[in-house]
């Protein structure tokens, strides 16, 4: 079982949780205004790194808020949570193996 630390609520466990893919993907503008493919592409394509990746979460049997968490996609660990509108926390390389965060924003961090 992983512990994960609510921003709101504090540590509880991953039952509590539902996950809600990949952090930080802007929402189009205009959705209307987009090809089909780049509609599927916005919807379907995604990182899958391995190493560290911002994710967002929702927890969903306790206060229903989202929040960004920063995993570790080999060993499951999670390094960092922060709120919604915050940056994305520096990690530490020393604490992963060619730790980067992986997010849409600009590739690896």
């Amino acid at each position: 079982m992983l512990l994960i630390e609510c921003p709101w609520c504090g540590p509880r466990d991953e039952t509590e949780y539902h996950y809600g893919g990949e952090a930080h993907v802007a929402y189009p503008e205009d959705p209307n205004q987009l090809s089909d493919e780049e509609w599927s592409k916005f919807l379907f394509y995604r990182a899958n790194p391995k190493g560290l990746f911002a994710e967002r979460w929702v927890h969903s049997t306790g206060c229903r808020r989202w929040f960004n968490a920063v995993r570790d996609t080999v060993s499951y660990d999670i390094k960092a949570v922060y709120k919604p509108g915050e940056k994305t926390p520096q990690i530490d390389a020393g604490n992963v193996a060619g730790a980067k965060v992986q997010s849409v924003e600009g590739g690896a961090k």
